[in-house]
């Protein structure tokens, strides 16, 4: 009597090992893209390294950067430093551009010409399921972005760090709109709604053009709310004095002039009168004012506002992409 072997059960792969295919194809089929990242990568943090040189072979004669005698009636900073703060004034800009192409890759290329030419068809026949081909489209750009821009964030707080103590430095405050997104975790967030938000938009329009549109009308949309009411993100500081305030030179400034006792602010247009030579204090004294007062947020808010505008961004991206498997499973089960 023969004794008969059982089969072999078949093991289910785990989630990991179920990626781990969609991966290999996403890496093989988009690596020119993939190499077009490396070198922006590559451009960015050469350009940074090449002004922090450029700026160091300068020949100044004061270490606040004056190319005159030190104590002179004249100061003259360098051309290459005006230079290297122009440029890198707008460097958080940057970045957030490079974010929302990344979110823009991921809508057209990524998602939504596969659904558009039918291709997905053949990855969904090979034991892929619907759900691991989305989250491998997912999982790599949100990965590799947070890599490359953790690299060029850390490259232009240091190309910044250049005019740390600088006293006529004007263009590289860290609460400028052109630099604060660039400095912290905030590029993060963005990055990764991004790459959310284009998912989303792919699987719920299913055409390249309009996926890449749509995409961009709402990071932009996001983008310039939190650019306009970043300051809400915080309690701001209120300082009165009799005294003008001083707030430093890398406080943020939202709100300055003087109080009355109940608590009205005036403002120096309040008192523009067809005499120019008015003085201006005397006459909100006038009105009532009894000090000045200045509403900020100081350097030790940048924290806080990185952090909470981040927090939002994740959040967003998080409602985003669970919006993306609904509407996959909704369409394709």
């Amino acid at each position: 009597m023969s004794t008969l072997t059982p089969p072999k059960p078949e093991t289910v792969p785990s989630a990991a090992e179920a990626l781990r295919g969609p991966v290999r194809v996403l890496l093989r089929a988009h690596r020119r893209a993939l190499w077009a990242g490396a070198a922006l990568l590559v451009i960015g943090i050469g350009i940074v390294v090449v002004l922090r040189v450029w700026m160091a072979s300068a020949k100044e004669l004061c270490p606040d950067g004056d190319i005159t005698p030190c104590g002179g009636p004249i100061y003259q900073p360098s051309y290459a430093r005006t230079s290297t703060e122009a440029f890198l004034s707008e460097g958080g800009t940057v970045l957030l551009l490079l974010a929302g192409l990344i979110g823009v890759f991921v809508a057209g290329p990524l998602i939504a010409r596969e659904l558009e030419s039918g291709t997905f068809r053949l990855a969904w026949s090979q034991s892929v399921s619907p759900a691991h081909w989305l989250a491998a489209r997912l999982a790599v750009p949100a990965a590799l972005a947070v890599i490359g821009l953790t690299v060029l964030v850390a490259v232009y707080r240091w190309g910044l760090w250049a005019f740390r103590g600088y006293p006529h430095s004007y263009l590289t405050r860290p609460y400028d709109s052109g630099i604060f997104p660039g400095t912290g975790p905030a590029v993060l967030g963005y990055a990764l709604l991004a790459v959310a938000v284009g998912a989303l938009c792919a699987v719920l329009v299913r055409r390249t053009l309009a996926a890449v549109s749509l995409t961009v009308a709402a990071l932009g949309a996001v983008g310039l709310a939190l650019a306009t009411w970043r300051y809400l993100l915080w309690p701001t500081v209120l300082r009165t004095g009799p005294e003008p305030m001083d707030i430093g030179a890398n406080a943020w400034d939202l709100d300055m002039g003087m109080i009355t006792a109940s608590g009205e602010r005036l403002y120096w247009e309040d008192c523009n009168s067809a005499d120019m030579t008015e003085n201006v204090d005397a006459c909100m004294r006038e009105r009532g004012a009894i000090a000045h007062f200045a509403e900020t947020h100081p350097l030790s808010h940048y924290w806080p506002l990185q952090l909470v505008e981040t927090g939002i961004l994740l959040a967003l991206a998080a409602l985003a992409v669970f919006a993306a498997f609904r509407v996959l499973r909704r369409l394709h089960g």
